[in-house]
């Protein structure tokens, strides 16, 4: 059956996709893991349309329920997004988690609205996969490493929860795009701050920095600190090269000369190791919509996320 759902996923992934309208909420299966040890302190999901849902006349998505603020943590911006679709009971389909940012600094009193990250999952879920969308912490309120705890909780959340959507534990792959490809290759690389039962299967990582920097900007300074002795024990490149999972690297020819340098660097180091990632240089300006070429910015960063769910269903993941 996974075979199938992964095969289905492969053919249509191509598809024209809307923005998600359906929602949902879940009763009591919730399995409450992650930062908040105490279940009584999380709050019910609340289910809520997209923006801008009834306005836009569009149905393309209607088949996609999205269940909205779950907590996975105690902290105002430990919550996640999910984005499914029916399917046959028992089925169990590879799970895409975003995990996105343009800064690591920010006011932390709210999660953002994010209409990109929500176009992407709607794409995902109408087409074989279940998607989920966390939120994190934020400098200076939260500092180095409370991003990569967050996801670490997030991920392990979702791994014992996925069931609850129609995902597969087994088969969690997160896409990390700007600040939170940092978060994402940080928990991957740095084993100590990693939680119980948060495997994934593959990762994915767009426009982001890697090791962080002396001439770090303001949001960086404000969360990595102002010591920058300290960055390079907080890089995730030395940890990414031990990494055993498979990576798909993405750039834009467009962004800023330091993130080329990150992502050509990290590429490097990790052939280096015997590692070489899937890489993707895009020919725009890069969003999360990217993983689909929704934004039209081709590279063909969705053919490398294709390549990737194949080889993790080829391995015969239960």
């Amino acid at each position: 059956m996974i075979k199938c759902l992964a095969f289905s996923f492969l053919m249509t992934l191509m598809a024209a996709s809307g923005l998600p309208y359906a929602t949902q909420r879940l009763g009591d299966n919730l399995i409450a893991v992650g930062l908040d040890d105490d279940p009584r302190a999380a709050t019910a999901p609340i289910a809520t349309p997209s923006p801008d849902a009834s306005a836009s006349g569009d149905t393309s998505c209607s088949s996609v329920t999205f269940t909205r603020s779950l907590k996975y943590g105690g902290d105002a911006m430990n919550v996640l997004d999910a984005a499914s679709a029916q399917t046959t009971p028992g089925a169990k389909r590879p799970v895409v988690v975003f995990i996105t940012g343009d800064s690591f600094a920010g006011s932390g009193d709210s999660p953002a609205v994010k209409p990109l990250v929500e176009q992407a999952m709607c794409f995902a879920a109408s087409n074989g996969l279940v998607a989920f969308d966390i939120s994190y912490r934020l400098a200076p309120a939260a500092t180095w490493p409370a991003g990569t705890k967050d996801v670490s909780a997030a991920i392990s959340w979702v791994h014992e929860n996925a069931d609850l959507f129609g995902g597969n534990a087994q088969e969690i792959i997160p896409i990390g795009y700007g600040t939170g490809a940092f978060h994402l290759a940080s928990f991957l690389a740095h084993k100590e701050f990693q939680e119980r039962d948060d495997h994934v299967a593959g990762a994915v990582l767009v426009s982001g920095i890697y090791r962080p920097t002396a001439n770090a900007d303001e949001g960086q300074r404000a969360y990595f600190g102002a010591d920058t002795g300290t960055y390079d024990s907080r890089s995730a490149v030395p940890g990414l090269v031990a990494v055993e999972e498979p990576i798909v690297l993405a750039w834009s020819s467009a962004d800023a000369p330091n993130l080329i340098m990150q992502g050509e660097k990290l590429n490097e180091q990790l052939c280096k190791a015997g590692h070489c990632p899937r890489t993707v240089v895009l020919t725009g300006p890069g969003s999360p919509a990217s993983v689909f070429d929704l934004d039209g910015t081709s590279g063909n960063l969705h053919e490398r996320l294709r390549q990737l769910i194949g080889q993790i269903d080829a391995r015969g993941l239960p």
